[in-house]
């Protein structure tokens, strides 16, 4: 980078420091099992580097969105603490009673109890920002998934520290991401999966201004369809924007399917491959069919940037997965820039054993955000807290 916009650790004094370090432990969970381990995966460098630089870290992170007052075990990181512990090949205590005291023992590395179990994490409030920032002698933000929320363990205790640093994941994401968003090799293509365009309307509207092809999926997709004048069935769209679905269909970038995979229902056995001019009424899309992904490769293929959000059908079940795996392995071998984000992604490529990506970006909201050219207020507070 051309200035210094952080903090980095290679500059710190480390030894025998008490480190906060703020990662993104938010792994997905399914029926109770870890479908990814890539955001741990992410953050072990990190915490390696300061062990072995003779500090001591307490590693904070949030996992879901638990209610402060009940504290839903469900959410507790507890159970991460074992993975951590064989990833870093060191032994890692976990800490449920944390705020006010860290005892470190025998340990050289903590892993402390969701931060959103304390009320005023979420409304970043100072009292909770200025106790967790008096635990430590430096602050390390590295948690790129969440660079764009201002909570109390991702901003506000950044501010209060004495000295803050970015981790070398926020430092890669950063690196990587500018290079996405300034300087694209073209043309460039995204794919942006998911549900709702209402959650991706910006990030929609961003790359239909700088791409050559915007491709959606999902329930993205769905939406799309109705507005060229198809019929979806059962499946889930937003009438509500059907409009602006309209209006980016105008600048003849989108990309739409011509095949589908439908089914009765989510849970369905079996699909059914329609042209998209065939859905039926009791029916409902769950993935792309073949000569859609074939659509999608050759675009891939001829593409020299390719940012993917998202998966393209409802991968989890087998019998709907066929598309996102043929994008997924498309991306694998393509010769572009490849980058990828966000949490259903990670697992994608991680159940279907997909490599060869240029980058692949911990990031869901803060990946696209950070596309888009917002201002994410983690970021900006790093750099508020930059000592020349």
């Amino acid at each position: 980078m051309k200035d210094k916009i952080f903090n980095r650790l290679k500059e710190a004094h480390l030894k025998d420091k008490r480190i906060f370090l703020r990662a993104d432990l938010n792994v997905p969970i399914v029926d109770g099992h870890i479908t990814s381990t890539a955001r741990i995966d992410a953050c072990i460098p990190t915490i390696r580097y300061l062990v072995n630089s003779g500090a001591k870290v307490m590693i904070a992170s949030h996992l879901g969105r638990p209610s402060s007052e009940q504290k839903n075990l469900e959410f507790s990181l507890k159970p991460l603490a074992t993975i951590i512990s064989k990833k870093l090949e060191e032994n890692v205590s976990f800490r449920s009673d944390w705020i006010d005291n860290v005892s470190f023992r025998d340990t050289k590395v903590v892993l402390l109890e969701n931060v959103r179990f304390f009320p005023g994490e979420v409304e970043n409030d100072p009292l909770l920002s200025k106790k967790m920032a008096s635990l430590c002698d430096i602050y390390v933000l590295d948690a790129f998934g969440t660079v764009h929320r201002r909570h109390a363990s991702t901003y506000g205790a950044g501010l209060e520290a004495g000295l803050t640093c970015a981790g070398f994941l926020i430092e890669r994401e950063v690196n990587f991401l500018t290079k996405v968003q300034e300087n694209p090799i073209h043309p460039v293509s995204a794919i942006i999966g998911g549900s709702k365009v209402s959650t991706k309307l910006d990030i929609l509207q961003k790359l239909n201004s700088n791409v050559e092809f915007l491709i959606p999926g999902g329930g993205i997709a769905n939406t799309f369809l109705v507005a060229a004048g198809f019929n979806v069935g059962k499946s889930v769209f937003e009438k509500n924007y059907l409009e602006t679905a309209s209006n980016l269909l105008d600048g003849g970038k989108i990309v739409l399917p011509v095949d589908v995979v439908v089914g009765n229902s989510t849970d369905s056995s079996e699909g059914k491959l329609v042209s998209v001019a065939n859905v039926k009424p009791d029916q409902m899309i769950l993935d792309i069919g073949p000569k859609t992904a074939l659509a999608i490769k050759m675009i891939i293929n001829k593409s020299g940037t390719i940012i993917w959000n998202g998966p393209l059908g409802l991968f989890e079940n087998p019998v709907f997965s066929g598309g996102t795996l043929a994008v997924a392995k498309a991306l694998g071998n393509s010769e572009g820039f490849t980058v990828a984000g966000g949490g259903d992604t990670l697992s994608a490529l991680e159940q279907f054993g997909v490599s060869g990506l240029d980058y692949v970006s911990t990031g869901g909201g803060a990946f696209l955000e950070f596309l888009e050219g917002k201002r994410l207020p983690a970021l900006e507070m790093l750099k508020r807290k930059v000592v020349n």
